[in-house]
C-alpha cells in the first residue's frame, strides 16, 4: 500500500516512474546482474529476448519441452520454428544429452539454432554448467526462463543469471507477484537499453513521435512495480515457506511406496514454487486417480505441464529425447502431480492433502491394487 499510494500521490500512473526504476534496480541487485528491465509479463520478456537476438522467420530455437506454453509461444511470434528438448531425471529440466545430440545434428546440417530457451521447472535449476558449456561450444546464446525459479540458486549463483538474458514472471501464481508482470535481466547493458527501447514502442529520440522499427507495448506500470517492490522484500521469506511446505509433504508421504518427489540438484537450492511428485505402479494407483480423489475432497491438484511436443499447436515440431529409448518428459506428464503449495498453505490444510493421498494408496493396497 505504501508504494502504490506513493504512485497515486505523485501522479505516476503510467508505465514508467520511480517504482519502475527502483524495482529494476532492486531486482538487479538481488540477483547480481548489471541491469533489469520491467515488462508486462514473463512472456513479453522472452519475446524481447528473442527480438534482441535477431530471431526471425526460418530460424530455429531450441526449447525445453516440459514447461508452460509461454516459454515457446514467443518463438512463433517471431516466425521461427521451435525444436523441443527432453528432460532428464536429476532435475526434470532440459537434458544435456538430448541437447548435445540436437546441437550436433544441427551443426552437421549447417542449421544451428538462433537461441536455446532453457526452463527452470517448478523452481529447480537445470544443469546450467553443462547446458551453457554446450551452447558456448556452438556459439548459441542461452535465454534462461526462470519464470518459476526466482529465489532459487545453482552452485551459489542466482537462477536466471546464467544466459545472455534471463526472465522472471510476476504473474498472480508466482512466488512473488505484481498481479501481472515480468522482468528481463542481463549483464549486457547494451541489450538492456535496447530492451527498454523496444518495450516502449521503439520510439526514436525525437521531439515528435517517430518510429524506425517495430516495437511493443511491454513496459510495466508504476503501480504494479510498487507492488513488486514490496513483494521483493518478502521473497526470502516466501522461499522458506515453500520449502517448509515441501518438507512437510516429504515427511508425510516419504514412506509410501510409489510416491517420489522432484529432486533437488546437489549444490543448488530450489524455491520449491510447486511441490511435484511422481506416482509409480508400486503405489497401486495412477496419478489421475490421486488427482480425482483429491478433487472429491475439494482439493485442487494438477498434472505436471503437458510437454510442448505433445501439444496440438506444435505437432509438427522436431523433438529430441533424453535417449533413443527414454522419453522422460512424456513419462513425467503421465505420472506427475503438482500438489497445493502456496506460501500461506496452513498445516491443517496440508494434512488434509497428505491424509487423502494416504487413504487412497492404503485403500488400493487393501484391495490388492
Amino acid at each position: 500500500m505504501k508504494y502504490v499510494t506513493e504512485a497515486f500521490q505523485t501522479n505516476w500512473i503510467a508505465p514508467l516512474g520511480p517504482n519502475v526504476d527502483a524495482f529494476e534496480k532492486e531486482i538487479a541487485e538481488k540477483v547480481g546482474v548489471n541491469d533489469a528491465v520491467a515488462v508486462s509479463s514473463g512472456t513479453a520478456a522472452i519475446h524481447l529476448a528473442l527480438s534482441l537476438l535477431g530471431v526471425g522467420k526460418g530460424d530455429k530455437v531450441f526449447c525445453s519441452t516440459l514447461t508452460f506454453v509461454a516459454s515457446a509461444n514467443p518463438i512463433l511470434y517471431q516466425g521461427a520454428e521451435p525444436v523441443f528438448i527432453d528432460s532428464e531425471p536429476d532435475t526434470w529440466n532440459m537434458s544435456p544429452k538430448a541437447l548435445q545430440r540436437a546441437l550436433q545434428e544441427s551443426f552437421a546440417k549447417g542449421n544451428l539454432p538462433k537461441a536455446v530457451i532453457v526452463v527452470n521447472l517448478y523452481g529447480q535449476s537445470a544443469k546450467m554448467d553443462e547446458i551453457v558449456s554446450l551452447c558456448n561450444m556452438y556459439r548459441v546464446p542461452v535465454i534462461e526462463d526462470a519464470a518459476e525459479s526466482l529465489g532459487s540458486s545453482y552452485k551459489g549463483i542466482p537462477s536466471g543469471t546464467f544466459g545472455i538474458m534471463g526472465i522472471y514472471s510476476f504473474n498472480g501464481n508466482k512466488i512473488i507477484t505484481t498481479s501481472g508482470g515480468g522482468m528481463l535481466v542481463t549483464n549486457n547493458k547494451e541489450l538492456a537499453v535496447k530492451a527498454r527501447f523496444l518495450a516502449a514502442q521503439a520510439r526514436d529520440n525525437a521531439i515528435h513521435y517517430q518510429h524506425s522499427q517495430m516495437g511493443y507495448n511491454y513496459r510495466l506500470s508504476n503501480i504494479l512495480a510498487g507492488i513488486g517492490r514490496s513483494q521483493l522484500e518478502v521473497l526470502d521469506k516466501r522461499v522458506l515457506e515453500r520449502r517448509e511446505v515441501f518438507k512437510r509433504y516429504v515427511k508425510g508421504l516419504h514412506n509410501i511406496d510409489g510416491i517420489s518427489f522432484m529432486p533437488e540438484l546437489t549444490n543448488s537450492i530450489s524455491n520449491r514454487w510447486l511441490t511435484a511428485v511422481l506416482v509409480s505402479e508400486e503405489a497401486g494407483v495412477t496419478s489421475s486417480q490421486v488427482i480425482t480423489a483429491l478433487a472429491q475432497e475439494n482439493i485442487e491438484a494438477r498434472p505436471v505441464w503437458k510437454p510442448l511436443h505433445l501439444q496440438p499447436l506444435f505437432k509438427n515440431c522436431k523433438y529430441f529425447r533424453h535417449s533413443e529409448t527414454i522419453d522422460v518428459a512424456t513419462e513425467f506428464f503421465q505420472r506427475g502431480i503438482c500438489l497445493p503449495s502456496g506460501s500461506n498453505l496452513t498445516i491443517e490444510d496440508q494434512d488434509r492433502v497428505i491424509n487423502c493421498i494416504k487413504q487412497i494408496t492404503n485403500k488400493s493396497l487393501v484391495m490388492g491394487g
